[in-house]
């Protein structure tokens, strides 16, 4: 039985450790691709370059840089770097969970995203923060999941969303399926002046918690278990268009 092919790409950049353990650990078991942003793309989302052309530097075999997003990075593997079409896309281990509506900014999960929107399985992973942040036992647990979507019947359009804690060397005996959950970014904007007088703003808060909700997967990491959230892609809300469809807007006629 051939090898399989396994793509892998982040948002903290090529050299990141997260990237690395992730390599290390499927080149036991795959043919593997790193195609990762030559830098930081933390909260891109799924940002695409459309207005400057992208350069992709070549690092080793089958390994690239690009000055871009993770989306960047995807698509151009698809369409241009690879020789082939991998059978799966693997984009992590980011540095930090992606819980609830961090997916929405994520540029972990848009590289997930990219390799569902053009029909390859595709799943991101994610390690929450702790004392020793070792990536070896989450990038251990992505190879025995990366064999569950190869063999099961995985929608391609379905990104599985992963966040593993920080076990130290312990490796993953464990794991929920959850729901995606609702985060507290305890929203702020601190504003300050440069030395010519300007205003500039750093957005943040202070902290970051989470809203209790049985069932989610920030629940879940707080109690530190693993969890697996199925994304979709299909964004449309069914059941407010089914209780919309005979609405009438005044003033508008409904055809």
């Amino acid at each position: 039985m051939s090898r399989p092919f396994i793509l892998i790409t982040n948002d903290d950049g090529y050299s990141a450790p997260g990237i690395q353990a992730l390599a290390t650990a499927f080149e036991q078991v795959a043919d593997v691709a790193v195609v990762a942003p030559a830098g930081e793309q933390s909260g891109v989302g799924r940002h695409i370059t459309l207005t400057r052309p992208l350069r992709a530097s070549v690092m080793g075999q089958m390994r690239w840089t690009v000055d871009g997003t993770p989306t960047d990075c995807v698509y151009l593997a698809l369409q241009a770097l690879l020789d082939r079409r991998p059978d799966l896309v693997v984009s992590g281990i980011n540095r930090g969970p992606n819980l609830g509506e961090d997916v929405l900014y994520s540029g972990t999960v848009a590289g997930a995203m990219e390799g569902a929107s053009s029909g390859v399985p595709s799943m991101a992973l994610s390690l929450a923060y702790g004392d020793e942040m070792n990536y070896e036992p989450a990038a251990a647990f992505a190879v025995d999941l990366a064999q569950y979507l190869l063999t099961s019947d995985w929608p391609s359009s379905t990104v599985l969303n992963v966040n593993v804690p920080d076990t130290g060397e312990r490796l993953i005996t464990g794991y929920r399926w959850t729901r995606g959950g609702l985060r507290d970014y305890r929203r702020q904007v601190t504003v300050k002046q440069d030395p010519r007088g300007n205003a500039y703003y750093w957005i943040g808060g202070q902290g970051l918690g989470h809203v209790s909700l049985p069932g989610s997967d920030c629940d879940a990491i707080d109690q530190g278990h693993a969890t697996l959230t199925p994304l979709c892609l299909e964004m449309t809300d069914f059941s407010c268009l089914e209780a919309n469809t005979t609405t009438m807007v005044p003033g508008y006629t409904l055809v």
